[in-house]
């Protein structure tokens, strides 16, 4: 069944904010609030501070960056967050940009894609009690473990643009999450990579894996300069040559040395789902329709433009038009 949830992804300074999205997120189909990569406070902090409120909420990442954490820290923050909310933990990883890896580990990963799959192996295997070997990664390491804890079980996200990492979803994880991703571009190309990757899976009787779509948003309001926002959204994505070759390749020709014209061809080429929120609700359903599990709404451009206010008001509209839209259904 195709679900809708929220992602919370400005940088936090503060709880309030992030716990109206949960209020928010607390009522979607999905159940769930997401977070992504943050320099200002901790996510997994953040997930731990709201699952003392109450909540009736799961939580995920979308993504952590990897090299920012070992994979026993990863395992340990997850299944920490499973263990405290009582819900199942997307734990969405990512390698991140080559610039950064260099920045941060004094070279960029050789095969990123090998790197992610035993990064993800391993996050899996010592979140869910099992024990990690990694004889040929770059943590090179055998019988690792954590001491046994119950709790609910944490599930692996991979951050997937195109279709390698697709098909390491596949093989590896039970969720691909994607940003910035056009739907005919999941339809065409990751979907069919993720399936490939679960056919040649060690286990293919595993339940192939989800695909979380997070999509920027903003209602079209008198005054709004729309390319401003999917400027604000996008951040540092536009200037990224891995998103822009994704993007050129399907159909979006923006270039990294020019963010400015690339936040315009978001928003024309309706990257940046904008309009009345029923509007947005029938763009978002093309996701579903394009093989999307569970649509993350982002008001995050709205948020870091005009404020948390603003951003709230148009995630409060977008998911009553979806939730109309799926009961005239």
């Amino acid at each position: 069944m195709p679900t809708t949830s929220v992602i919370y992804s400005a940088m936090p300074t503060e709880l309030g904010s992030v716990v109206s999205y949960a209020r928010l997120a607390e009522q979607t189909s999905g159940n769930r609030l997401w977070c992504g990569q943050t320099l200002t406070m901790e996510s997994h902090h953040l997930f731990a501070a709201l699952s003392t409120l109450g909540l009736d909420l799961s939580y995920g990442t979308a993504v952590s960056v990897m090299p920012m954490r070992h994979p026993l820290t990863a395992a340990l923050n997850a299944r920490s967050i499973a263990a405290l909310s009582q819900r199942p933990f997307v734990a969405g990883i990512g390698p991140g940009a080559a610039v950064l890896q260099e920045r941060l580990l004094g070279a960029p990963y050789r095969r990123p894609v090998h790197t992610t799959r035993s990064y993800a192996t391993m996050l899996r295997t010592l979140a869910n009690n099992g024990t990690a070997e990694a004889p040929d990664g770059p943590w090179e390491t055998t019988g690792i473990t954590l001491p046994t804890l119950g709790t609910p079980p944490v599930e692996v996200g991979i951050g997937v643009l195109r279709e390698s990492m697709a098909r390491l979803a596949g093989e590896v994880a039970d969720w691909a999450i994607t940003w910035l991703t056009p739907a005919p571009w999941i339809a065409r190309h990751i979907a069919p990579a993720l399936r490939e990757g679960h056919r040649r899976s060690a286990d293919p009787s595993r339940p192939l894996p989800r695909i979380a779509a997070v999509v920027q948003c903003a209602v079209a309001r008198p005054g709004r300069d729309l390319v401003h926002i999917a400027r604000r959204a996008a951040g540092t994505h536009l200037s990224a040559p891995h998103y822009t070759d994704m993007l050129r390749q399907a159909g979006v020709p923006a270039h990294a040395d020019d963010p400015d014209t690339g936040a315009r061809l978001l928003v024309e080429h309706g990257v940046l789902a904008h309009g009345t929120p029923q509007e947005i609700a029938t763009q978002l359903a093309a996701y579903h329709a394009a093989g999307v599990d569970e649509v993350v709404v982002n008001v995050g451009g709205v948020h870091l433009a005009e404020g948390a206010g603003a951003a709230l008001g148009d995630l409060s509209a977008i998911l009553d038009a979806v939730e109309e839209r799926e009961q005239q259904r």
